[in-house]
Formats: structure tokens, C-alpha cells, sequence
């Protein structure tokens, strides 16, 4: 006989998607924040933000093995995941998701995850420039109408300037996303923000 309620007891599974922008290098932060609120977390990482992220450091502090590539037969499975977090998400990511691209890893798990019910909230990184582009304005508005929770608006992510990446990278809101995931995942909503 099981116990009815121990997959209510598990802890919940965040897989953070992280891409190739400057605040990459301190998703740390976002794994620390998302543990003290009790997610187990799994990293995959776009092939170009491995260059970003300190893989080992990140392996550690999750436990489980930085994924960038699909499993090889044999190899052990990602657990499922209950919410998705893609920060910092880069123009390229962005676009290539709402054009149905699936070309990586990390781009595969985005393709699925509206059609499996799996809440994704995305905190982009991007400049102006390209974030007035035709083009990333009807991705994101595409993948809103899909259900995706994309923070970008005034209050939110608010695009920098070309070239003034660097100073925001310090100053990225990680918790707005972790936040966001807690509004949207039933029983987590009791999480305040910034705690």
C-alpha cells in the first residue's frame, strides 16, 4: 500500500534554463533562492552559456549533473519538472522558441513544455536595440498567447541600453522570476517576494 499523499510531499523539481548573457554567471543565486523555498533544482544550459556559468560550482550546489545535451541512451533521466525559470533568456532563445525551433537541449524542453501544462516564466536580458525589433516583439507577444509568463515591462525586466549590459548583469532581479513561478504554481503561492 502506498501513501496517498507522499507525492504531495515531494519536493518540487525548477528546472532553470540558462542562456548565454551576462547575468548567466551568477545564476547561483537563483539556485540558492529557489532552494531556501524548498525546489529542488536542475540546470541545463544552452550549448553557449556553458562558456558563462561555472558548471562544477552549479553541479554541487544542485546535485545533480549541469544538462546542455540531450541523454545518451542508458543515461539516467532529468527527474520531470513541476515549473521552468529561463534566465537570463537571450534574444536568439527567445525568437528561436516562438518559431518552434528545437535545435538544443534546453530549446526542446521549452518546445514541450506549454503542451505537457508545465509553467515557464522567462526573465529576459536584452538591449533596447533588440528589443524594439519587430521581430522579438511578436515572439514574446506569441509566446504570452501560449501561456508563457514573460517579465518584461515596466516593474519587470526593463531592456538597457546597447552596450550598458555589463553594469545591469550585477543588478538582474532573479527573484522577480522565482516570485512569478510562486503565483503560478497552486500551493506556492504563500511564498512572499524577497524573503
Amino acid at each position: 500500500m502506498t501513501d496517498a499523499g507522499a507525492d504531495d510531499e515531494r519536493r518540487r523539481v525548477l528546472y532553470i534554463i540558462v542562456c548565454a548573457a551576462g547575468p548567466a554567471s551568477d545564476v547561483g543565486k537563483l539556485v540558492t533562492l529557489a532552494r531556501q523555498r524548498g525546489w529542488d533544482v536542475q540546470i541545463i544550459a544552452t550549448p553557449s552559456a556553458l562558456d558563462f556559468i561555472d558548471a562544477e560550482a552549479l553541479e554541487t550546489q544542485t546535485g545533480r549533473p549541469v544538462r546542455s545535451q540531450y541523454r545518451k541512451p542508458g543515461e539516467p533521466r532529468s527527474p520531470k519538472a513541476d515549473a521552468i525559470i529561463v534566465a537570463p533568456a537571450t534574444y536568439n532563445t527567445i525568437n528561436k522558441w516562438a518559431a518552434g525551433i528545437s535545435d538544443t537541449y534546453a530549446l526542446g524542453i521549452l518546445a514541450e513544455a506549454p503542451g505537457l501544462g508545465i509553467p515557464v516564466v522567462v526573465l529576459p536580458f536584452v538591449n533596447t536595440a533588440l528589443a524594439g525589433r519587430t521581430a522579438f516583439r511578436r515572439s514574446v507577444e506569441d509566446l504570452r498567447a501560449e501561456g508563457i509568463h514573460i517579465l518584461l515591462a515596466p516593474g519587470q525586466f526593463e531592456p538597457h541600453p546597447p552596450g550598458a549590459g555589463g553594469k545591469m548583469a550585477s543588478i538582474f532581479p532573479w527573484d522577480l522570476a522565482l516570485f512569478e513561478v510562486h503565483k503560478v504554481i497552486p500551493g506556492r503561492s504563500k511564498q512572499v517576494h524577497g524573503q
